[in-house]
Parts: structure tokens; C-alpha cells; sequence
């Protein structure tokens, strides 16, 4: 219900701007921006197919709006089309060769297609970018896709960095925890089990995480609390699956939760 009533505000919002910004100096950028931003909401919900008309439309009224081509890359890239997506990638990156959004997003398509050592090169080109506005984004991403290589030094190093840009970050807590549980840190991964705020602890992997730290601390009565929690909340989970196995080793290390929206 939230996420609707958040959609509807989202396009009514949308809608408003078109008519407001069709009487500025440039209306063609107008409505590509607006048309963008729709395509945005409905991409953000899932509706890929309405996100992919509204981003068409973008195209059809400015050709040379690049936040258009970097939303057309991210659905592509969802919908599994691969060389659509990296195409419009390239053409966002051809008009705005400078946006840390559109290298950010490049290189989590990158990743995803396991050209690591290009995808750190777009996510440090973004961080180099002194307007970004959410740097702990590509420091994240590096981390994560460092992971995917096996690379852990420089994955914590990114998540560190992640985290202290954004202590708030829940998932650069949840992989410094990791990699410090890994390592046999148990005090150092119950710190960054603290960092997770209290909205996000309930996610499945950070309540297995809870369980591992606190059962190789001793802590019974809070392992048993994040256990409960755990079959409580996610019981159809494969961590809930691990903890009835007693499979106190499994992880889900390289898989991040609701990574699409990372932009």
C-alpha cells in the first residue's frame, strides 16, 4: 500500500512538471526530464514495461538528454537485454561524459557481467566527480564486485570507506560484519551488527549474521533472540533453511538484497 500511494506521488508529480516545465525556455529537455523521471518511478515498482514506454518517450522529445539513456540502461539491464542495456550505457556516457550517476551505473553492469577490473574503473571515475552526491554508492559497489573475484582486502577497504562516508549505510555494515566473522574478528563483526539500523536488522542475512557473531561469542540468550527473529520473520528463507540445518557456515556472500536501486 505505501509503495503505491509512493508511486502515485510520484507520477502525479511527474505529470505536474511536465505541464510546468512545457512553458520554459526548453521545453524538449522538459519533458525528456519529466518523461525520464516517470520512466524512474515505474522502474523503482518493477513496472518495467510502462518504464520502458515513458523512457522512449524521453528519447523522442530530446535525443541528447543523457538521464534517459542511463534509465534505459538500468531497465535493459533488468530485462536481461545486455547489449541494449551496455548500448545505452555508452551513448548516456557519449553525452555526458562526466556524470558519476551514469559511470556508477555502468559499472554495476559491469560487475554483473564479471568485467571487474572495467567496472572499478567507472566506479572511480564517479568518486573522482567533487559534485557526487553519494560517493559511499560506488565505494559500496567496488566492494561488492571486488567480492565477486574473491578480492576481500580491497572489499573491506570500500565497504570501510562506504561506511564511514554513511554510518547509516546498512549493507557496508552487514559485509564489514561478514568479512570480520570471516576472519575470526567476533568483536570487530558485532560492532557492525550494531551499525545496522533497527529498520534494516530485520533482513534475513543480518539476522543470520546476529546468529553466527553471538553464537561465537557465547552470547546464547542474544544468539537465541536473533534465531527466533530469524524463523519468525523469513521462515522460508535459505537462512532460516541453514539455521534448521545447523549449517552455521552458510553465507550468501556476493549477493546483495534490492542491489537494482543502488544508482
Amino acid at each position: 500500500m505505501k509503495t503505491a500511494i509512493a508511486l502515485l506521488l510520484s507520477l502525479i508529480a511527474a505529470f505536474w512538471q511536465i505541464g510546468v516545465r512545457a512553458a520554459e525556455q526548453d521545453p524538449a529537455q522538459s519533458r525528456a526530464q519529466a518523461h525520464t523521471e516517470l520512466g524512474a518511478a515505474y522502474f523503482s515498482t518493477g513496472q518495467l514495461g510502462v518504464a520502458l514506454e515513458e523512457l522512449k518517450e524521453a528519447v523522442k522529445a530530446d535525443s541528447r538528454y543523457a538521464p534517459s539513456y542511463n534509465m534505459l540502461g538500468l531497465v535493459y539491464m533488468e530485462l536481461r537485454e545486455f547489449a541494449q542495456a551496455e548500448d545505452n550505457f555508452q551513448h548516456a556516457l557519449d553525452l555526458d561524459a562526466a556524470s558519476p550517476d551514469i559511470h556508477n551505473n555502468y559499472g554495476w553492469f559491469l560487475c554483473q557481467r564479471k568485467r571487474v577490473d572495467e567496472a572499478i574503473k567507472h566506479f572511480f571515475t564517479a568518486l573522482k566527480n567533487p559534485l557526487y552526491t553519494t560517493p559511499e554508492k560506488s565505494y559500496l559497489n567496488a566492494g561488492l564486485c571486488s567480492l565477486k573475484i574473491n578480492d576481500e582486502q580491497n572489499a573491506a577497504e570500500y565497504f570501510l570507506k562506504a561506511f564511514k562516508l554513511r554510518p547509516q549505510q546498512p549493507q557496508a555494515a552487514y559485509y564489514l560484519g561478514e568479512l570480520s566473522l570471516k576472519r575470526k574478528d567476533y568483536v570487530e563483526a558485532k560492532k557492525y551488527l550494531a551499525g545496522i539500523p533497527p529498520s534494516e536488522s530485520a533482513g534475513a542475512k543480518a539476522l543470520w549474521l546476529g546468529v553466527r557473531v553471538e553464537r561465537k561469542l557465547g552470547n546464547r540468550d542474544a544468539e537465541a533472540d536473533y534465531a527466533m527473529q530469524l524463523r519468525k520473520r523469513f521462515p522460508n528463507s535459505p537462512e532460516a533453511q541453514a539455521l534448521r540445518n545447523s549449517d552455521y557456515e552458510y553465507v550468501e556472500f556476493a549477493k546483495p538484497e534490492g542491489q537494482k536501486v543502488v544508482k
